[in-house]
C-alpha cells in the first residue's frame, strides 16, 4: 500500500470538486481573498509528464506568497487530484483551468503554465475572460514538426494496454533513478534532491499511471498549435524560454511577428526550468511584464 502523498508546498491544501473534471486540489496564500485580496491572483500550473505536481512551481509560490494571492492547481490525474481510470485529454485540462479561474479564484488571474500545460492554459483563456495574462515557461507547440497523428497515437496507447507492458514501462520510468534522470534533463546540473524525491513519491500513488500513459502516447498535443490556439489567444503573454532536452521553438518568431501582445525572453543558461536554475530572472522578466499589463 502506498504511503500517503504529502503536500508538496507548505501552504493551504483544499479539494474543489469540478463537475467536469472531477475533485481537483489546490494550495493557496490569498490571505483577504474574500475581500478584494491585495493584487492580481496568480495561478501556477506544472506540467505533464510520468511524476509533476505543483511542487515544480514550488520557487515562484514561494517567492510570490505574501505579495500576492497565490494558487497552485493539481490537475486532474496528478498529484492531490483524482487519478481515476478515465480518458485524459487537452480539453479536460483546459476546461480544469478556464473552471478553476471563473469559480475558484473568481476574478482576472495572472496564469503561469510549464512547458505542456502552456498548450492548455492557452486553449483554456479562449473560454473565460478571467484570464488577464499568460507566462509560458519553456512551452510546447512551438517546433516546426508536428505531433503524430491520432493513428500514431491510438496504437501506441493499445500498445501500452497490453497485458504487462503499461505496468511494467511506469515501473521502470518510475523508480527513483529514472525519475532522477529525467529530471536532471531539465536542469545544467543536477536537479535538486527535494524536488527528486517528492516526484517519485507522486509516481508510488494509487492509479498515478493513468494520465501519463495520455501523455506518453502523444495524446495531449494539439496539432498546429500555432495556429489553433497560440495566433487565438487574445490576452497578453510572455514566453521564458532557452536551451531544452525536449523542446523546441522554431516558431517562435513566427508567433511573435503575427502576436503584438506577445513578447519572449531567454533566461540563460538553462534547460527548461529557469524558475529553479535563474530565478532572480525568471521573476524579473514576470514583473517587469506583468507590469507592463498593469499599464495597459
Amino acid at each position: 500500500m502506498a504511503t500517503p502523498l504529502p503536500k508538496a508546498l507548505d501552504a493551504e491544501l483544499h479539494d474543489w470538486h469540478s463537475s467536469g473534471c472531477g475533485r481537483l486540489s489546490y494550495y493557496s496564500d490569498a490571505p483577504d481573498a474574500g475581500s478584494g485580496g491585495n493584487g492580481t491572483p496568480i495561478l501556477l500550473l506544472h506540467s505533464i509528464n510520468a511524476a509533476p505536481s505543483a511542487y515544480e512551481m514550488k520557487p515562484l509560490f514561494e517567492h510570490y506568497r505574501g505579495q500576492r494571492p497565490v494558487y497552485a492547481l493539481e490537475l486532474p490525474g496528478f498529484g492531490q487530484s483524482e487519478r481515476r481510470d478515465r480518458r485524459y485529454d487537452a480539453q479536460l485540462f483546459a476546461d480544469a483551468i478556464s473552471s478553476f479561474v471563473d469559480e475558484v479564484i473568481g476574478r482576472p488571474t495572472d496564469v503561469v503554465a510549464l512547458s505542456t500545460t502552456a498548450e492548455f492554459a492557452a486553449r483554456g483563456s479562449l473560454a473565460t475572460t478571467a484570464i488577464r495574462s499568460l507566462v509560458l515557461i519553456s512551452p510546447t507547440g512551438l517546433r516546426d514538426r508536428p505531433p503524430p497523428g491520432p493513428t500514431a497515437q491510438r496504437r501506441l496507447m493499445r500498445f501500452f494496454q497490453l497485458p504487462g507492458v503499461g505496468a511494467g514501462l511506469y515501473r521502470a520510468l518510475t523508480v527513483k533513478p529514472s525519475v532522477r534522470y529525467f529530471l536532471n534533463m531539465g536542469f545544467t546540473g543536477k536537479a535538486p534532491e527535494d524536488l527528486v524525491s517528492y516526484a517519485h513519491r507522486t509516481t508510488q500513488q494509487p492509479g498515478a499511471r493513468h494520465a501519463p500513459f495520455y501523455f506518453l502516447s502523444m495524446q495531449l498535443f494539439t496539432a498546429d498549435a500555432v495556429n489553433a490556439l497560440y495566433r487565438q489567444v487574445k490576452v497578453p503573454v510572455l514566453v521564458l524560454y532557452d536551451d531544452d532536452p525536449n523542446i523546441s521553438f522554431e516558431r517562435l518568431p513566427e508567433v511573435l511577428d503575427a502576436c503584438p501582445d506577445w513578447r519572449a525572453e531567454r533566461i540563460e543558461p538553462t534547460l527548461g526550468l529557469p524558475h529553479w536554475e535563474q530565478p532572480a530572472a525568471t521573476q524579473a522578466a514576470m514583473d517587469a511584464f506583468w507590469h507592463d499589463v498593469d499599464d495597459g
